[in-house]
């Protein structure tokens, strides 16, 4: 009988699984995640820019690349496609259109598809480009209609269908309105069948113009603070990058709740993870006479007759009073269970009242979730705006699963922020931070320490102003994960050494030297004693005896009876060597040599004869 050890998952459990499990009711749909890229193959996408910037077709082949190495670490099992249309060749299945060139067909990402795609950037790869596909005309139609095939073709369940369009033209046929026409209505059968056409513009002289075509190709943005986002063409690869990473992200909640603002009154939020541990995926094991993965299974056995236990079969106990209390599975679950899963609001309180010492898990963030509960937007708007004018935090009581314990969160308003690049940065929601109970908070008893004198306080102040700047979480990357997979993607690709990178979490000490100068050694001297140096060990003091000398060791005296027993019962190898040295001393055997094994001979011939 398995033992219960308490009602509920520990905290850590509970944070993994709060971390983005998929599990129950977190998605309405489960499957693959697809992804093409259509990219423009016309003669203006390999114009280099100025001063030395690479072409647009180079820093679309970077991207993609990017694009593909991140898949196969994240999210090996998705589908990604790369199509190419204005090309002079045509390859394509069945070669049913012109002028369009599949160079990869909707599959998952390997490591040779990484290498395809390099050979593609730099001069090297436009010309390789240029030999393979070459520059052609124009028909966004066929394209959109051979992308639409690739879909189809496909008998895997797909989530999520993305088509992502890369050019540098806003006029891709030159005013043939036919070609429009068709393009047009092929976009939207598209986008009909749950494809989401996003389009990629890059920067070309005079400006793109996405009114005079592409408006009615894109889908519409899904948040309406896209909306200018979508206006607006990437003049840089680190644009192109953010748009492309913000697009191709999955954005899944780990769960939709209701947020009762009172009786009768509910919005549906979904909650997303927006920051989570990235960890080493676990190994996989492989038969070693195949290479194919292994399964493992856990059976449960009776202890006495060895039989097979079904799930049916197991309670669960609890001893409580020196007496086991017994229930069945669903016993467990009733007493576990407080509430269904929600929030529901207590009241505001003010900022202030929110300390640091009350984060005690990872904070996760809520956004409204409009086809839950229509109307939930504006009314999760007007509360954003209000908390954010007032200053205030919501209090709520929250259940996040099923048999979950409730806890209390505080809503914290985060209004919206875009870079200059009208690339948002932080998105308009609340953050939800899980506050402590009274059970949870410790009375700490600290060490009592001498307290520094003021002239010390100001000199570290100038030292702290000096070293100040701005951080950013995004701006830091994990160095022990960041080489393990350079060292998959070397072994992956045949390259001949990883990638060295840079561990950005080492302090940079020839700055830190530059920028505080002289305070360091003035800090020094007012806090520690003259001729201090914390490199050098401090040497070991030895005890002194009562007349002021070194103390010396005392002498290990063995009575001879003792003696006498340990060689009759053949124990003499227990004693320790110097206490061997002193028996020999004391009884004048006379030795050979030093070592254990001699002495014990010695000894056991005098003193057994």
């Amino acid at each position: 009988m398995a033992e219960w050890n308490a009602y509920y998952q520990n905290d850590e459990e509970e944070e993994e699984q709060e971390e983005g499990e998929q599990s129950g009711r977190e998605y309405k749909i489960t499957g693959r995640d697809s992804l093409v890229f259509l990219v423009d193959a016309s003669k203006e996408m390999f114009i280099k820019g100025e001063d030395g910037e690479p072409s647009n077709f180079d820093m679309t082949m970077q991207v993609v690349r990017s694009v593909y190495s991140s898949k196969i670490i994240s999210s090996h099992r998705d589908l990604v496609a790369l199509v190419f249309y204005g090309t002079e060749q045509s390859k394509n299945p069945r070669n049913s259109f012109k002028h369009v060139y599949v160079y990869h067909n909707l599959d998952e990402p390997g490591a040779k598809r990484v290498q395809e795609v390099d050979s593609l950037r730099g001069e090297k790869g436009a010309q390789l480009a240029a030999e393979t596909m070459g520059s052609g005309e124009t028909s966004l139609g066929d394209a959109l209609w051979c992308c639409a095939n690739l879909y189809s073709d496909i008998k895997l369940r797909l989530s999520h269908k993305r088509l992502m369009i890369f050019t540098c033209r806003d006029e891709p046929h030159e005013g043939d309105s036919a070609k429009d026409r068709q393009a047009r209505t092929k976009a939207s059968d598209l986008k009909e069948t749950g494809v989401v056409i996003d389009l990629m513009h890059l920067m070309k002289p005079g400006g793109f113009d996405v009114s005079l075509f592409f408006c009615d190709i894109m889908s519409p943005p899904e948040d309406e603070n896209e909306l200018g986002l979508q206006l607006e063409p990437c003049y840089k690869l680190d644009d192109l990058q953010k748009r492309v990473r913000a697009k191709e992200q999955k954005k899944r909640a780990i769960a939709r709740l209701n947020l009762c603002l009172g009786e009768g009154i509910n919005i549906a939020v979904g909650m997303y993870a927006t920051a989570v541990t990235a960890r080493k995926p676990p190994p996989i094991r492989l038969y070693r006479e195949s290479n194919e993965p292994v399964r493992s299974k856990t059976r449960t056995f009776h202890t006495q007759t060895g039989s097979l236990l079904l799930p049916s079969e197991i309670k669960k106990a609890q001893v409580y009073g020196n007496k086991q209390i017994v229930m069945e599975r669903d016993e467990v679950d009733a007493i576990k269970k407080f509430e269904d899963p929600g929030f529901s609001l207590i009241g505001f309180k003010p900022m202030e009242k929110l300390k640091v010492h009350h984060h005690i898990r990872p904070a996760v963030f809520i956004y409204p979730e409009e086809d839950e509960v229509k109307g939930s937007a504006c009314l999760f708007s007007a509360l954003l705006t209000k908390c954010s004018e007032k200053n205030v935090f919501a209090l709520c009581r929250c259940t996040s699963r099923r048999n979950y314990p409730p806890r209390f969160v505080a809503l914290v308003p985060q209004k919206e922020q875009v870079d200059e690049g009208k690339v948002q940065i932080t998105p308009p929601g609340f953050n939800v931070i899980s506050l402590p109970y009274a059970d949870d908070l410790r009375t700490l008893d600290p060490p009592q320490c001498p307290s520094a004198s003021q002239m010390q306080v100001d000199k570290m102040k100038e030292i702290v102003s000096k070293l100040r700047f701005k951080y950013r979480s995004d701006a830091f990357e994990n160095p022990v994960i960041q080489q393990h997979f350079r060292n998959l993607e070397a072994l992956a690709l045949d390259m001949m050494a990883p990638e060295e990178i840079e561990d950005l979490i080492m302090p940079k000490v020839d700055q830190i030297d530059r920028r505080l100068g002289p305070l360091i050694q003035e800090f020094k001297d007012l806090v520690y004693p003259a001729g201090y140096n914390p490199e050098n060990k401090p040497a070991a003091k030895r005890k002194a005896d009562d007349n002021g000398g070194g103390a010396k060791k005392p002498k290990v005296e063995l009575p001879e009876d003792e003696l006498r027993a340990h060689v009759q019962n053949g124990t003499l190898a227990k004693l320790t060597v110097p206490v061997l040295k002193e028996a020999c001393k004391q009884f004048g055997v006379r030795t050979t040599g030093t070592k254990k094994q001699e002495l014990i001979d010695a000894l056991t011939a005098r003193m057994g004869s």
